[in-house]
């Protein structure tokens, strides 16, 4: 029996000049994930203001409440970091002549690119969403107490004046 070898065409791989990550789709992929993480809150601002009631007895308990918060949180992150993901792996422009799982760590490493810029996005907006509205309640606080200033100095410098101390309390209430 005679064997034959045949020769194994090795060819030497190349790097390539251009960059093995594409901007565009992880941009189009962060965005589409961004979208649907804020239409996915918005359903479940909706649904949670179904399970609750100004009636006592009547909604769900707060820890029913807070249970299916956490839950529906950890489902929209899974389906919009899912669907940003696909999108910039599928996007992405396919370099021929490399490896399987070279092209399935590619689309892998621009989906995780996506959902990174995505989680920015969005902490970038509900951080700014929170400071403002820190910032209002801290406003209304301020107000609230330059006005029990103003009453308190109205009500001394009425006292000061020889005024009963009826009439000092009576700009109080």
């Amino acid at each position: 029996m005679q064997s034959t070898l045949s020769a194994v065409d090795v060819s030497s791989s190349t790097e390539s000049s251009s960059t093995a990550v594409s901007w565009g789709p992880i941009i189009a992929g962060a965005f589409a994930a961004s979208t649907l993480t804020f239409i996915l809150m918005l359903l479940g601002s909706g649904l949670g203001l179904t399970m609750v009631s100004p009636w006592s007895g009547s909604g769900a308990s707060i820890s029913t409440f807070a249970v299916s918060t956490a839950i529906w949180l950890v489902i929209v992150q899974w389906l919009s970091s899912a669907v940003g993901g696909y999108l910039a792996g599928r996007l992405r422009t396919k370099w021929v002549g490399i490896h399987t799982d070279e092209v399935y760590f590619r689309d892998t490493a621009h989906g995780f690119l996506a959902w990174a810029l995505a989680t920015l996005l969005v902490v970038g907006v509900l951080g700014s969403a929170l400071s403002a509205a820190i910032g209002s309640g801290v406003q209304a606080a301020s107000t609230a107490a330059s006005g029990a200033a103003m009453g308190a100095s109205a009500g001394a410098s009425a006292n000061a004046n020889g005024a009963s101390a009826d009439n000092a309390t009576s700009y109080l209430v």
